[in-house]
């Protein structure tokens, strides 16, 4: 009896973790903390229970879902990729592909109809993000151009923006800042990656600048998207002065550390200093959009 008992429940466990390891919950966690952000940032040290509960929801559950959609339009490539090849489509833990697809579906519908319960705004970027991550990214450029992180960097602004608008309900010059912010960071943590796995992404046909371009061509744009990332977050406070010395102190620090990881890799262009300068750039808006939440409360 105990050990039939303790069968079901273990099949269930399993599954819920291979669903949530199909959202990609590595990547969604930043773009819903950033979401988290862009509210503290607009709120000014006031503080709603349910609207934030409700940002919080709406976030998680559109990013989750969009990343999974992503995931079975991508199947193919992940199949092919060392890097991605265990996930849970290309292994074959979920059969037939299509319960994620309609798994994901289910998550980005819920998450519209969260940010609709917030405002017009909430709801209108979430729509955006979803369409310009999973149309405009997954679906007709990252096959087909080197653009394509440019394309698909839109999207990445779009929580920071949901959240701030949440907070104000309209998106004011500082909102717009906050989401440009992550839009800046993208292309120094996407191609930092792809630098590293340049033959992955060969391999499976996928048209990443550092791919197509040549290395030392690649290296100068990843750097000097850090180097304009950096300067752009210095000036932030010109727009938002609130943004006093603790923000300033933590962006400088950051900064710092980032410059100097990129242009070591422009200097020595391993595969570990590019997986070390990808490994940074997480950590790098986390902590900076948590300077920013502190600002907001203090």
């Amino acid at each position: 009896m105990s050990g039939s008992a303790q069968a079901p429940s273990t099949s269930l466990v399993t599954a819920v973790r291979t669903y949530f390891v199909l959202t990609k919950p590595n990547v969604w966690w930043l773009l819903v903390f950033t979401g988290i952000g862009g509210y503290f940032a607009g709120s000014s040290g006031t503080f709603d229970p349910i609207t934030f509960a409700l940002t919080a929801a709406s976030l998680s559950a559109a990013c989750a879902g969009a990343e999974t959609v992503a995931n079975y339009l991508e199947r193919d490539i992940d199949a092919v990729m060392t890097r991605t090849r265990r996930r849970p489509l290309p292994s074959g833990k979920i059969t037939p592909p299509e319960r994620a697809l309609y798994f994901g579906l289910l998550l980005t519908a819920t998450g519209i109809a969260l940010s609709s319960l917030i405002n017009l705004y909430a709801l209108a970027f979430t729509v955006f993000g979803v369409l310009d991550y999973v149309v405009v990214y997954v679906m007709l450029t990252k096959r087909r151009t080197p653009l394509n992180v440019i394309l698909g960097s839109f999207s990445g602004g779009a929580p920071a923006l949901i959240g701030y608008t949440a907070a104000t309900g309209f998106p004011d010059v500082y909102g717009w800042l906050l989401a440009a912010l992550v839009v800046l960071w993208i292309p120094s943590h996407v191609w930092s990656l792809a630098m590293k796995y340049r033959e992955d992404y060969r391999r499976a046909g996928v048209p990443m600048l550092p791919v197509v371009i040549e290395e030392r061509k690649a290296i100068r744009c990843i750097v000097s998207t850090v180097v304009l990332l950096v300067a752009f977050s210095l000036a932030l406070p010109i727009a938002k002065p609130s943004l006093g010395p603790l923000y300033l102190s933590v962006a400088a620090l950051l900064g710092g550390a980032l410059l100097f990881l990129s242009i070591r890799t422009a200097l020595r262009p391993t595969f570990e200093n590019f997986w070390r300068l990808f490994k940074f750039t997480s950590p790098y808006l986390a902590v900076l959009f948590a300077a920013i939440v502190l600002e907001a409360l203090l």
